[in-house]
């Protein structure tokens, strides 16, 4: 590896709880961030030979919200199978947002859960991640301007929601 490039084992241990946030963000419960995570990190492994060196939790977020974005895709694309009349007595409950590092009350995250996907990506990945706008655009393969707009839109719905 290139100096100054870390191990794959590194960013797992190091980066996961991160990875995790940005996932449990996106997706709004355990068991689909969980799937989002190990999907990041394989598609780290396979990166990592290419990665150059600089803001490493930006690109590890842009490729947790491409695994997101492809999921939201492929869900579209499949049926969804109905569940039972009484779910709790077969899946396990999933973990609350407050056990989730960086606490969101369970109120913000239903209501960030519920933004439609675009507004609820640029919005995590600015107000929860910190990337700029210029790394949203490059994450998320739209116009800055279009980011900009998602991301006022999309606290404008979250404000709204919460009120």
């Amino acid at each position: 590896m290139p100096d100054g490039v870390p191990t794959w084992e590194e960013i797992a241990r190091d980066h996961g709880r991160f990875l995790y946030n940005v996932a449990y963000r996106l997706a709004g419960n355990d068991a689909d961030a969980q799937d989002l995570v190990q999907e990041a990190l394989m598609r780290v492994r396979r990166g990592l030979e290419s990665y150059t060196p600089g803001s490493l939790e930006g690109w590890l977020a842009r490729i947790v919200t491409n695994v997101f974005l492809d999921d939201v895709r492929k869900r579209r694309r499949r049926p969804t199978i109905a569940l039972p009349e009484q779910p709790d007595l077969v899946l396990p409950p999933s973990a609350a947002a407050d056990e989730v590092g960086e606490g969101f009350s369970e109120e913000v995250q239903a209501a960030l859960s519920v933004l439609p996907d675009e507004f609820r990506v640029a919005v995590v990945l600015c107000d929860v991640v910190g990337l700029s706008y210029d790394e949203i655009s490059v994450s998320t393969k739209v116009p800055v301007g279009t980011v900009r707009s998602r991301i006022h839109r999309g606290r404008r719905m979250l404000r709204e929601a919460l009120t």
